[in-house]
């Protein structure tokens, strides 16, 4: 078993990973209240809800059960999850337990935030991508039609539990997504890391229990240590939106459905890195690689193709936008980034017809 503690003060929390966890939730998760809310989708309940409720017999377990996608992740969705809280009488001393992926956790976590001024929160992520990522840092929020999470807060777990057993029922391409948040960490923070999943990107596509572990644990570790230097986005943690800017505008463009989250963010990320190539902030042969490891692990490498205009129109409704300038998480080289506002619509259009 593996732990990785997100330092915070007094918010702190661990992350633990390990196989068969939803079995130990009982000691992983000591202090939750007796009145637990479960937030899933109709796709993972039917997995692994039993196993939770099993191990948390002793508690009052209530489900609400989403359909399941992106498109859920919405101000109705929270509406009808707040309703059932309500209902069942759910008080300020409840704790409220997201099980499933990225949209189940965000989705749940901004409820957290916001239910009785905030209750305590858990994360049970069911994904390799919300594992690695979403169920890490307390970002919590819901889409509205003009754009990607632009209602939310920040508001962190009580502890994250990760079961590699739950990605056993995940299926390829939902599987692959995760790899490429997990292919970020290397390019922003870690040239070792980024050295080693190209030397096991092979284990890693075939889902190696050893490979996995480490690649999930070092993911966190990494989160963890931007997320305790700067937990609201005021500096360093926003190198973790590498590839997400153009990514949530190919996921827009797309109606939230076409593609999934990490083959939007696979496509954002070489946009990003030849944007960085072409302006002299990366190497050709570190843009090389990074190419030729989403191509190995089979992300996405092209975007869909639109016109410059739509891809201004749906990047400045980006969180990262200030002062009616787009703010483009670049790599410097394999291992660190940096956000610049100073892209030319030249070179800007140029890389897009490229990466298209």
């Amino acid at each position: 078993m593996a732990n990785v503690h997100v330092e915070l003060g007094e918010r702190s929390y661990h992350i633990h990973i390990a196989a068969n966890h939803l079995q130990q939730l009982k000691r992983l998760l000591p202090n939750l209240s007796k009145d637990v809310f479960v937030v899933s989708n109709t796709t993972v309940a039917k997995h692994y809800f039993a196993d939770v409720s099993a191990a948390l017999a002793d508690h009052r377990l209530v489900l609400f059960e989403m359909d399941d996608g992106e498109q859920y992740k919405s101000l109705a969705s929270f509406e009808a999850i707040t309703n059932k809280l309500i209902a069942e009488g759910f008080s300020r001393d409840c704790a409220i337990v997201a099980l499933g992926g990225g949209v189940v956790g965000d989705l749940a976590g901004f409820v957290a935030a916001t239910y009785h001024r905030g209750v305590d929160f858990y994360q049970i992520p069911t994904t390799l991508l919300s594992q690695v990522d979403s169920s890490v840092g307390g970002k919590t929020a819901i889409n509205h039609p003009q754009g990607k999470n632009l209602i939310g807060a920040f508001y962190q777990p009580k502890a994250v539990v990760i079961d590699l057993n739950c990605l056993t029922t995940l299926d390829d391409r939902d599987f692959r997504s995760g790899l490429a948040e997990i292919v970020k960490y290397g390019i922003i923070y870690d040239s070792d890391f980024f050295h080693w999943l190209e030397h096991n990107a092979i284990a890693l596509a075939q889902r190696e229990t050893q490979a996995l572990q480490h690649a999930i644990q070092r993911s966190c570790e990494i989160k963890a240590d931007i997320v305790a230097k700067d937990e609201r986005e005021s500096g360093i943690r926003a190198w973790l939106n590498l590839g997400h800017t153009f990514g949530h505008a190919i996921e827009a463009a797309t109606e939230y459905g076409e593609w999934t989250h990490g083959e939007a963010v696979a496509a954002g990320t070489i946009i990003a890195s030849k944007l960085s190539e072409k302006t002299q902030r990366m190497s050709s042969s570190d843009f090389r690689r990074v190419l030729n490891l989403m191509s190995q692990l089979q992300l996405p490498t092209q975007a869909p193709n639109m016109t410059l205009a739509d891809w201004l129109s749906y990047m400045m409704r980006d969180k990262k936008v200030k002062d009616h300038r787009i703010n483009f998480v670049l790599p410097l080289g394999i291992g660190q980034a940096e956000v610049t506002h100073n892209i030319t619509d030249e070179d800007l259009a140029a890389v897009l017809t490229e990466c298209c």
